[in-house]
Order: structure tokens, then C-alpha cells, then sequence
């Protein structure tokens, strides 16, 4: 059985092997050629993008905060984040090649599932709001950590107050 199934297998190696000998394929000869490509001709259309640039992107708007806080057990957006999502909304409008992921947090009263149920509706609430002042749905996303990231691991309503909220990371 062993000696049928050696032959098997040799077999079928052989079948894959190529008649193609290495030694035998053809050079051809590129003498003169540029080893790198020439610059881009001054007519290209072709923006460079700055290192600075990118960074300042990743940022976001200066002197912003990149918090939202809500109610115990809420996803209402209250009135005094206004601001904050306008100023959010117009640098995406004006940056349309930022990103930003929004994710939602909750204090750690409640269960696992309800938390991250909870925490997925405040970044959902964001993303609309942003969505309402003009941005790309291309430039946003919700995600939920629920109650697994405490930005106050505390006690006590004023830890909890700090961990009810969707934070904006732009990428």
C-alpha cells in the first residue's frame, strides 16, 4: 500500500514538473534605459501631498474638543455640542479626504450587550448630525465600545458622566 501510494505521488509530481531549463531563457539586453523613471512632467495632475498636511488632518479642527457627553441612558445630542459638530462638520467639508471614526462609550452600569447597543446609537447620533451638516458618509464611522474603554474608571456619577460619551478620531 505504502510503495502504491510512494508511486502515486511521485507520479504526480513529476507531472507538474516544466521542460522549461532556467539556463536556457532568453536575456534581453535594456543598455541605456533609465533604471528610475524620469520626474513627473510639470503639467501633471498629480497634487503632492505634505507630511504636514496629513498631520493636521489627522487632527482635526484646532481648538475643538472631539468629545460629545450625553444623559444617563441617552443618545440625545444636547444642544450645547452644537458647535462642536458644526466646526467637526465644516473641516470634513473642507477636508475631504479626512476620516473620522466616532465611538461611542457608556459608564459601566447595565449589562455587556445593552452597553454597546447603547454606545452604537450615541456614535450613530454623531454620524447623523455630521451627515445633516453636509459631510461625506464616506468620511464617517460608527463604532461602539460600550462600556470597555472608561475614559474615568471611577465610581460614582462624576466617573460615570465622563464615560457617557462619543469621542471623534480622525485618521
Amino acid at each position: 500500500m505504502k510503495n502504491a501510494l510512494l508511486i502515486a505521488l511521485i507520479s504526480l509530481l513529476s507531472a507538474c514538473a516544466s521542460n522549461v531549463k532556467t539556463t536556457d531563457v532568453p536575456v534581453e539586453d535594456k543598455q541605456g534605459a533609465p533604471a528610475v523613471p524620469s520626474a513627473p512632467s510639470a503639467q501633471s495632475a498629480v497634487t503632492p501631498i505634505k507630511v504636514d498636511d496629513l498631520s493636521s488632518i489627522q487632527q482635526g479642527p484646532a481648538n475643538v474638543a472631539k468629545v460629545i457627553y450625553f444623559d444617563f441612558d441617552s443618545f440625545v445630542i444636547k444642544p450645547e455640542f452644537q458647535s462642536v459638530l458644526t466646526a467637526h462638520a465644516k473641516f470634513l467639508r473642507e477636508n475631504a479626504n479626512a476620516k473620522v471614526s466616532i465611538a461611542g462609550h457608556t459608564d459601566d452600569r447595565g449589562g455587556r450587550e445593552y452597553n454597546l447597543a447603547l454606545g452604537q446609537k450615541r456614535a450613530e447620533a454623531v454620524k447623523k448630525a455630521l451627515s445633516l451638516l453636509g459631510v461625506s458618509e464616506n468620511q464617517l464611522e460608527a463604532v461602539s465600545f460600550g462600556k470597555e474603554k472608561p475614559a474615568d474608571p471611577g465610581q460614582g456619577e462624576a466617573a460615570f458622566s465622563k464615560n457617557r460619551r462619543a469621542e471623534l478620531n480622525y485618521r
